[in-house]
């Protein structure tokens, strides 16, 4: 079994910045599984937003955060963190952390998924 707990989120202004952490733990778990977010604004659907390769050399991000957000993980803590600058309105969702044994943009490819964390954006 695997547990994912998202920390962070909160209320910020457009412009703003603000970091999502979430920390990993549970048997099941393997410090080689890619990690991830995706976020569900209010009536769309999940999108992907970001994921690291195990060993945190690759990195991938959705064309809507590239330049704006940072990915970065340490193995040693089984944590990964989600760095968002240049907040906008249109960031505002439900930041979900995941995991899984493919690195990819696919939510199909992550077994674990956290509970999820607000972020509201105000404009």
């Amino acid at each position: 079994q695997v547990q994912l707990v998202e920390s962070g989120g909160g209320l910020v202004q457009a412009g703003g910045s603000l970091r999502l952490s979430c920390a990993a733990s549970g048997r099941a778990f393997r410090n080689y599984y890619a990690m991830g977010w995706f976020r569900q604004a209010p009536g769309k659907e999940r999108e992907f937003v970001t994921a690291v390769s195990g060993d945190g050399s690759n990195t991938m991000f959705a064309d809507s955060v590239k330049g704006r957000f940072t990915i970065s993980r340490d193995n040693a803590k089984n944590t990964v963190v989600l760095q968002m600058n240049s907040l906008k309105p249109e960031d505002t969702a439900v930041y979900y952390c995941v995991a899984g044994n493919r690195w990819t943009a696919r939510e199909k490819d992550y077994n674990y998924w956290g509970q999820g964390t607000q972020l509201t954006v105000s404009s």
